[in-house]
């Protein structure tokens, strides 16, 4: 197939455009900038420049294309106050290729997360859908992103092949600079690698190989409509993850009162006090995705998240 991937330079999409490739798939990436369009060029991808915003430059790449992975979305300003209007920009691109792809019977895939989707309870690929959970215990802005992959499911009765690829907070591996490197930045700093009261609560994870190659089962073989979990590890207790962190640092794992999170932890505390572990068992069964990278505890115990300032 010729794939229209945007985000094709970032951490995901960087995994899936050799995993494409290495099919025999063509893929065109999409690049906002010079470094960008460098880094697609190495990897023996045709280069298209543009942003989230050309919407002219979407429409036509996805006409011209035989499916479209949609992976970028404003990250820049949605963790810096502007979720809302970065889930609105992403809906903008969403519909443009809603519209090109329509009655196309084409591959359309999405990437969403997992986060927030079940709180305490082990969330399933029917969790969020548009007739089950609404969201509504969420914030504005990641129900506005819910709607987003709702919507795109919804292109299944357009005569879309779409997919929600759900990912969890942690997508890990060397050169992750994500939530993983911000909580063992924290750590660091603070000189001790807290957990927010006894630890138990859990954080699903996945490698960024085992994202990548769901990605492509998912744009071969995923049935119209579908949501799909990119999940290796259920649920890690935080408590593990930060023991593991104070050992390689060298700093003592102990215990942060909730009371205290928001200054220890700054913006991550709220994330690091859910209960999140997800289920990825319907994902597997029908499209025989099987991780084969290491675990998020392994990954770890690898030490390229200590070997310099991870952020």
């Amino acid at each position: 197939m010729r794939v229209f991937v945007t985000g094709a330079s970032g951490w995901i999409g960087s995994a899936v455009v050799p995993e494409l490739i290495g099919a025999g798939h063509q893929v065109v990436g999409l690049a906002r900038s010079d470094a960008s369009a460098a880094a697609l060029a190495e990897a023996g991808a045709e280069v298209r420049r543009g942003t989230l915003d050309d919407l002219d430059t979407l429409r036509d790449a996805a006409a011209e294309s035989d499916g479209v992975i949609h992976l970028a979305f404003k990250h820049d300003i949605a963790f810096s106050g502007g979720f809302e209007d970065a889930a609105d920009a992403d809906r903008r691109a969403i519909d443009t290729f809603g519209e090109a792809l329509a009655g196309s019977d084409r591959p359309f895939l999405i990437a969403s997360g997992t986060l927030g989707l079940a709180p305490g309870q082990v969330a399933t690929e029917q969790d969020g859908q548009a007739s089950g959970r609404t969201g509504g215990h969420l914030a504005a802005g990641p129900v506005k992103r819910l709607a987003n992959a709702h919507a795109t499911a919804a292109l299944a009765d357009r005569g879309v092949r779409s997919s929600v690829v759900r990912l969890p907070p942690t997508v890990h591996g060397d050169g992750d600079h994500g939530f993983l490197a911000t909580v063992v930045a924290v750590a660091r700093e603070k000189g001790v690698s807290g957990y927010i009261g006894d630890g138990t609560n859990r954080w699903p994870a996945v490698h960024r190989s085992d994202a990548a190659h769901l990605f492509r089962l998912a744009l071969e073989n995923a049935p119209a409509g579908s949501t799909l979990h990119a999940i290796a590890d259920q649920g890690v207790p935080i408590r593990a993850v930060a023991e593991v962190i104070g050992r390689h640092l060298g700093v003592p794992a102990s215990s942060v009162s909730p009371d205290d999170a928001a200054g220890h932890f700054t913006w991550l505390a709220a994330f690091l006090a859910m209960d999140s572990p997800v289920s990825s068992a319907y994902t597997r069964e029908l499209l025989g995705w099987q991780p084969t990278g290491p675990g998020l505890l392994d990954d770890l115990d690898k030490g390229h998240y200590f070997a310099t300032p991870s952020v």
